[in-house]
C-alpha cells in the first residue's frame, strides 16, 4: 500500500464512502504481515519509496506463491528476482497474468506500466555475456518507475564503440556500468561523465577472473572518481541504488515526480 492509496482510503472515510471498520481492515497489515515463514513489509514503500521485492533463490515454490498472493493484494505490481526456470514454471501456473524473463530470471506479477519518474537511467555493458545482469537491472529500474536507456557491448577491447555515444551518456542522471573480465569499463566511463556511476562486476571471465572477484577488485581500485561499486552480478542492487538517486533528484524539481 503506497502513499497515494492510503490518502485515497482516508478521503473515502472522510466522505462516508468507507466505514472506519472497513478502513481498519485494510490498514491492519500496513506495518507488516506475519505469514509464519515470512514477515511481509507492506510499509516499505512509505518509508523508502521502494516496495518489497522477493528474492526467490533458496525459497520453496509454495512460499514464493504465498508471498506473491499476499503482496499482490496490496501492491500495484510485485517483482521476484533470481527465480530459476523450473520454479518459474510451477509458479506461473498460479498467476496466468504474470510474466517471466528467462534472461534476467525475474518474475513480474503484472505487466510493466509506463515510467512515472523523470530522469533517465543508462545501463551500459562491456560485453554481450553481461546481458543477464543488465536485464535484471533494466527490469528492476523499469519496475521502480524509471525511464531506462541501454548501451550494450562497448567494452574496452573496442572502446571506440563507446566514444561516439556521448549524447546518450550525457542525458542520463545515473549510469550503471556492468563488466566482467578485468572490469575496466567502469573507470573509463567514470572518467568521461559528471554523473554518478554505479559499477557492477560480473562473474564473466576465465579462471584467474575468480568468478567476478577480479572485476570487483578492479572496480574498487579504479582511479576515476564518482564511482560506487555493488556486489558481483548484483543488477538488482545497482538499479535500486540508481532509483534512489534519481528519485531524490526528481523530487527537487518542480513537477518532477508524476502522480
Amino acid at each position: 500500500m503506497n502513499e497515494e492509496t492510503i490518502k485515497a482510503l482516508l478521503e473515502s472515510v472522510q466522505q462516508g464512502a468507507c466505514s472506519p471498520g472497513e478502513a481498519l481492515l485494510q490498514l491492519k497489515d500496513l506495518s507488516y504481515e506475519d505469514l509464519g515463514f515470512a514477515r511481509l513489509d507492506h510499509h516499505r514503500t512509505l518509508r523508502t519509496g521502494q516496495s518489497e521485492v522477493i528474492f526467490c533463490q533458496g525459497k520453496q515454490p509454495d512460499h514464493i506463491i504465498s508471498i506473491l498472493k499476499h503482496l499482490g493484494t496490496k501492491a500495484k505490481n510485485v517483482l521476484g528476482t533470481r527465480l530459476d526456470p523450473k520454479n518459474a514454471e510451477l509458479i506461473l501456473a498460479h498467476f496466468p497474468g504474470a510474466q517471466y524473463d528467462l534472461q534476467a530470471r525475474c518474475l513480474l506479477l503484472r505487466p510493466l506500466e509506463d515510467p512515472t519518474i523523470s530522469g533517465r537511467i543508462l545501463i551500459i555493458t562491456a560485453g554481450t555475456a553481461d546481458l543477464p545482469v543488465a536485464q535484471e537491472a533494466w527490469l528492476t529500474a523499469r519496475y521502480m518507475g524509471h525511464e531506462v536507456d541501454t548501451l550494450y557491448d562497448v567494452g574496452v577491447a573496442g572502446i571506440h564503440r563507446l566514444f561516439d555515444q556521448r549524447k546518450l551518456l550525457e542525458r542520463a542522471e545515473v549510469l550503471i556500468v556492468i563488466a566482467g573480465m578485468e572490469g575496466a569499463l567502469a573507470s573509463v566511463v567514470g572518467g568521461l561523465v559528471e554523473q554518478p556511476v554505479i559499477a557492477v562486476p560480473t562473474s564473466v571471465g576465465y579462471g584467474a577472473h575468480f568468478q567476478g572477484l577480479a572485476a570487483l577488485l578492479s572496480m574498487l581500485n579504479g582511479c576515476a572518481s564518482g564511482i560506487g561499486v555493488v556486489n558481483i552480478d548484483n543488477g538488482f542492487g545497482a538499479a535500486a541504488l540508481a532509483s534512489a538517486i534519481v528519485r531524490r533528484i526528481s523530487r527537487k524539481r518542480p513537477g518532477g515526480v508524476s502522480a
